[in-house]
């Protein structure tokens, strides 16, 4: 991979970490992921009228990739819920590769030299270490356990959706951020309207006063969202699908750092060692 493009994804990865830490650190992180995600789509829109449309060609992988989302959202809060950032994020984030890289194969025809499956795995691996290693047996979580998992299906559904989305639209002539920026626009309703439904009158003046107190936290977490897929999307343009998303999942070191230092979860000498191997994993990816 080209050193710019594994920059951005780190980059990418870091604002990726940041925003889950914010929905973790809520009170009610139901509430704060609606509002991350309706504001990072009031943020989207404006930069959509400077981008532009995503040719006509690109918007059934948009419609289709919003629905993938609607599942994501519901899995990732009930991980959250049941588990800490430390398990629930390593496991959701670290499963998402290894079938992003066997889905890519099959769905996208693409071909991993050797060295970049060692990288996947590499990465892979690693991450699960640190999930496993985050003080608390997975297994007596089995809750959290299950919605991790999910949710890592999810998130290589719509991995796989979105590559193929924003390849359709860099080859119809279109910027690949009026993709993901369409997409965002277009996202910010569906889960927040479902968090609304769901709750009674005075829930919904909770989700009001929650609003009020953070509006601007969840608008950095929107925009930290957006910059964070907007980045990972266009690089699956200049390079394969399955290695952008093994080292945008980088973003559990990141996390890992941000639970210990703003959550004040655990550290066990066990995820000194998944670092080290996801850092082995960008190693070969790099080289790749």
């Amino acid at each position: 991979m080209d050193g710019f493009v594994v920059a951005a994804v780190l980059f990418g990865a870091l604002l990726h970490a940041g925003w889950n830490t914010l929905v973790k650190g809520a009170g009610d992180q139901q509430a704060d992921l609606a509002l991350v995600h309706a504001l990072g789509a009031i943020a989207a829109l404006p930069l959509l009228a400077i981008w532009g449309l995503p040719p006509v060609a690109a918007w059934p992988y948009v419609g289709l990739s919003l629905t993938i989302h609607m599942a994501y959202y519901i899995t990732l809060n009930g991980a959250y819920q049941h588990g800490d950032l430390g398990l629930t994020y390593p496991i959701m984030r670290g499963s998402a590769p290894l079938l992003v890289a066997l889905a890519s194969i099959v769905l996208l025809g693409e071909s991993l030299s050797a060295a970049a499956w060692l990288g996947v795995l590499g990465v892979t691996a690693g991450v699960l270490l640190l999930g496993l290693g985050a003080g608390a047996d997975p297994f007596h979580h089995r809750r959290a356990l299950g919605y991790a998992l999910a949710n890592a299906c999810v998130i290589a559904c719509y991995t796989v959706v979105d590559g193929q989305g924003v390849r359709t639209t860099a080859s119809g002539g279109a910027s690949a951020f009026s993709y993901v920026l369409m997409l965002f626009v277009l996202d910010g309703l569906p889960y927040p309207a479902w968090v609304w439904w769901r709750r009674d009158a005075a829930g919904r003046q909770a989700l009001l006063a929650h609003a009020r107190r953070r509006w601007l936290v969840a608008t950095l977490g929107g925009l930290a969202s957006l910059g964070s897929y907007g980045i990972a999307l266009w690089a699956m343009t200049r390079a394969p699908v399955a290695v952008v998303s093994a080292l945008r999942e980088t973003s559990v070191l990141f996390a890992t750092g941000l639970s210990l230092a703003v959550l004040k979860e655990r550290l066990i000498p066990r995820r000194a060692l998944g670092a080290l191997v996801i850092v082995g994993g960008v190693v070969a990816l790099r080289l790749s």
